[in-house]
């Protein structure tokens, strides 16, 4: 169901910035730019890639548009009218940790409802939706034998509850000929593993090594966090290409380096280890928010630009995806303000949505799919041509698309050369479960993320996500709006190619999940 919502906001922006002021206040906006009203009637690149004469609507061509006064005012507003720091400080410093379900993620939808709304979109609502959800409270590690010492802990999201004392048995990596060697040892033990893979063998996800250890009985596992200085995240346990929320997993509990370091080190005379963690899983209410731009010449079909605004728990998620949310809301600002300070809006209306429960299965984006576009909709609608998800923008700056399907390939790549920005479009050779695009994929619909850091080019510094310290200092403000305006930018060409001269997806449901089969419990180097 859609709910609208005035948010209260806590008086504490940076920047003193009210974004309905900054609406009535051309200077302030766009102080640097001049304000062309007036669509020029003169050659252009065509949008599909070519050069052509000027068409009119009347004739059932484009929009004529002047790209390069368009460019200018997206370009110079991406910058100088920017709100990054005003939604930062109120989305991570003032709102804080927003698990999906929690009266956070609400007041989180709530505020990011009422800036659409303040800059100027078309609508603005808040799809609320069930979400199966989970917490922990007390959770430990102790050796018993050792004055109880205390040894660093956290458990993996959705860890059932635990309380078992056995001997403590290193399974090092957990490879096959490592879990082979230890045989009935394991079975109803807490075992101790490297999330890192063995060096030198074949690579596999530490969830393919999880399902391993539990198939031969273990109880319990302590994983060793590769991040050292005492630095812990939360981490999944189970496969997310083609398993849903579970509640009967084995339980993951990871310890600091430094202390998986130690319990490797008297591990060889089996220790006692004591291992509690005490969780719960239930239902909850969870939100998406939806806000859209109406299109001028095709408003009956759709793109979507999306990231989800839910954290893991207690961390403030600068970088994992307070950076993706604002990419969003300043995308959308942006591209409200082009409307109505230069009368220039898409062809095809545009969606800016962001999702609560990515942390947790993909549930919000999902719930959405499921809603709108799947064949148990009971409103279905026209799937979107193409839906960009926004994650971690920080950890790099913009080099261009990454599509699910490739058939879109040589389209996107033609939109993006007329940018004149060197980005450039690639094909992901597999299924990536692990964003929001991906519900989108099971349905066979054109997903894409943007090219990052998880192909090359990761900041050295940007290493943080899942844990307390990815706080507001650890959002890019100055490459959050290098991809503000080229996202703008690159929505509003694609709009404005007809519906009918887009490459059609030769792709079924049926399709996907037979890739899907092929890729699950595989090692993807760049995704683990």
């Amino acid at each position: 169901m859609s709910r609208r919502f005035t948010y209260r906001s806590v008086p504490r922006f940076s920047s003193g910035i009210d974004a309905r002021a900054c609406r009535s206040d051309k200077k302030l906006r766009h102080n640097s730019a001049v304000v062309v009203r007036k669509i020029l009637a003169q050659p252009r690149v065509d949008l599909a890639g070519w050069y052509s004469e000027p068409r009119t609507q009347s004739t059932g061509g484009y929009l004529e548009l002047n790209w390069h006064e368009i460019d200018r005012f997206l370009m110079g507003e991406a910058w100088s009218g920017s709100l990054i720091e005003k939604h930062l400080t109120e989305l991570a410093d003032v709102i804080g940790p927003r698990w999906g379900g929690s009266p956070e993620d609400l007041r989180t939808a709530a505020y990011i409802c009422d800036q659409m709304e303040a800059a100027g979109l078309d609508r603005a609502e808040i799809e609320t939706f069930t979400i199966d959800t989970w917490n922990h409270g007390a959770v430990s590690i102790t050796l018993p034998d050792d004055a109880n010492r205390k040894i660093a802990s956290l458990p993996f999201l959705r860890c059932r509850s635990i309380d078992i004392t056995t001997p403590l048995i290193d399974a090092g990596h957990a490879s096959p000929h490592e879990i082979d060697a230890l045989g009935d040892r394991i079975r109803g033990s807490v075992v101790l593993a490297s999330i890192s893979p063995e060096p030198f063998t074949p690579a596999e996800p530490f969830t393919a090594r999880i399902a391993r250890l539990a198939a031969v009985g273990a109880a319990c596992i302590v994983a060793i966090e590769p991040k050292t200085g005492g630095r812990m995240e939360y981490s999944n346990s189970d496969e997310w290409l083609n398993t849903g929320p579970r509640k009967d997993a084995v339980p993951v509990v990871k310890t600091s380096s430094e202390d998986g370091a130690y319990l490797r080190r008297i591990a060889s005379s089996s220790p006692r280890i004591h291992v509690s963690v005490e969780s719960t899983y239930f239902d909850s209410e969870a939100h998406n928010t939806v806000a859209e731009i109406t299109g001028s010449t095709h408003p009956e079909r759709h793109l979507i630009l999306a990231g989800h605004h839910d954290t893991v728990l207690n961390t403030p998620g600068g970088n994992d995806n307070t950076s993706g949310t604002i990419g969003v809301m300043e995308t959308a600002r942006v591209m409200a303000a082009l409307a109505e300070e230069m009368n220039v809006r898409p062809g095809m209306s545009i969606r800016f949505a962001t999702w609560s429960g990515e942390e947790q299965h993909l549930q919000g984006a999902r719930a959405y799919v499921t809603r709108h576009y799947s064949e148990s909709a009971a409103h279905r609608e026209s799937s979107p041509l193409l839906n960009i998800n926004l994650d971690e923008l920080s950890t790099g700056h913009m080099k261009g698309i990454v599509l699910a399907f490739p058939h879109l390939r040589k389209f996107m790549q033609s939109q993006l050369d007329t940018m004149n920005d060197g980005l450039k479009c690639h094909v992901l050779a597999h299924m990536d479960a692990h964003s929001d695009h991906f519900p989108f994929v099971e349905e066979a619909i054109d997903a894409s993320i943007t090219w990052r850091w998880r192909f090359w080019g990761r900041h050295e510094d940007a290493n943080f996500h899942h844990e307390a310290g990815d706080t507001a200092n650890k959002l890019n403000v100055r490459e959050l709006k290098e991809y503000v305006g080229p996202l703008a930018r690159l929505l509003l060409r694609l709009s404005h190619v007809a519906p009918d001269d887009w490459p059609a997806n030769p792709l079924t449901v049926a399709d996907v999940s037979r890739l899907i089969e092929r890729d699950a419990g595989r090692n993807h180097p760049a995704f683990h």
